[in-house]
């Protein structure tokens, strides 16, 4: 029962947050989605930007504590990939569609607040080294995949690189392992900024979810079961063959059992790679993330 408790005090926040953007879509219809650009701008361009490079210069981020848990994160991403592949060629899904978003979870929007909630503020930084991990992965392999098969110029890649994302980890990293600081003050107007798109992140995450179409239904259930399910046991097999401490192996089923990233959507929207079908995966995963997170928290929890 303690456990339960524990497990329920730490999603039910989240998914209040998701909830009153979810409902606030609702009472204002389809003008907010347009309402929530500029929102969300603001928030991928500057605020989580901050939010990574803070958790990745505070004085408390060690790279080389942290490698054994970014290797662990790139591990499951590409495990999920390669447990995904035979799933959608024996279904007949198209293997561009439904593969890249097995591999990219929402360690964003999802991930970083339940991180947070399940270990604190000093289990964030871990929590955007697997974000970072999940990144590289997605944005390398996860590209080329959605890649394949077509022409034109392969720039994408290289456009991640300039990303303000990006760039804020690469920052991040370069404090942290040169052991830059900055004044506190300047520190401290940064890293509320940043925790700032905690929030919002959810916030925009239910007013997405306004987009549930059931159209896709099929694709959409195997992918939300498909995700969570491959990365938790990657994640079970890491566990006996990684040395992590019992926070890091928290962060670590709690990272494998999140749903596909919501920005798998945009990017098969840009692609043009069936974004209705890949929208059904995304949705029904994160409502299908109240049964795996909490089974990912049992796991990793002591």
């Amino acid at each position: 029962m303690e456990m339960f408790e524990r497990i329920v005090g730490i999603i039910l926040p989240v998914f209040v947050i998701i909830g009153v953007g979810y409902v606030y879509a609702r009472l204002r219809g389809e003008t907010v989605k347009s309402d929530m650009t500029a929102v969300n701008r603001v928030s991928m361009e500057v605020l989580c930007p901050l939010l990574v490079f803070t958790a990745l210069a505070a004085k408390d981020f060690d790279v080389a504590h942290n490698s054994t848990l970014i290797l662990a994160g790139v591990l499951i991403a590409l495990g999920s990939g390669l447990l995904a592949w035979p799933v959608a060629r024996l279904l007949g899904y198209d293997v561009r569609s439904f593969v890249p978003p097995m591999m990219y979870n929402n360690c964003g929007n999802m991930g970083l607040p339940l991180a947070v909630l399940a270990f604190g503020t000093a289990g964030l930084s871990a929590a955007v080294a697997l974000f970072m991990a999940s990144n590289l992965v997605y944005f390398s392999v996860g590209i080329k995949i959605i890649e394949s098969g077509r022409g034109g110029r392969r720039t994408a890649f290289l456009k991640f690189l300039g990303s303000p994302m990006m760039l804020a980890m690469m920052a991040g990293m370069v404090f942290a392992i040169a052991h830059i600081g900055l004044p506190a003050p300047l520190f401290q107007a940064l890293k509320l900024l940043g925790e700032a798109c905690i929030p919002l992140m959810l916030f925009s995450l239910g007013v997405r979810m306004l987009d549930i179409n059931f159209k896709s239904w099929h694709i959409g259930l195997i992918g939300a079961i498909v995700c969570p399910v491959a990365g938790l046991a990657v994640a079970w097999a890491l566990d006996g063959m990684l040395h992590l401490t019992a926070e890091q192996r928290g962060q670590m089923y709690l990272f494998a059992s999140l749903p596909p990233a919501v920005f798998c959507f945009m990017v098969a929207e840009l692609y043009q790679q069936e974004p209705d079908k890949v929208a059904s995966i995304v949705l029904l995963g994160n409502l299908a993330a109240l049964v795996f997170v909490p089974a990912g928290l049992w796991f990793g929890l002591p």
